[in-house]
């Protein structure tokens, strides 16, 4: 493996939207940094579940259905 060539791998902190922290390795920063996070699991509906709530508002899954829904039957 050639030397000097990978960046620093280390500790740094993860601080969530609800103020919790976690420590974690990475190259990102420097030892001891503080990442803030802008979008976490605990607010963003890909791990909230939120997704299934934001169709069958009329979004385009709606119109499409509404359009063709006689075709198929």
């Amino acid at each position: 493996m050639k030397k000097d060539i990978h960046p620093d791998y280390h500790t740094i902190v993860i601080k969530m939207l609800d103020g919790s922290t976690y420590e974690t390795k990475s190259t990102w920063g420097k030892e001891g940094d503080v990442m803030t996070l802008d979008v976490d699991p605990s607010t963003h509906p890909a791990w909230t579940g939120g997704g299934a709530q934001l169709t069958g508002r009329g979004g385009r899954l709606d119109k499409f259905n509404k359009r063709f829904e006689g075709m198929l039957g």
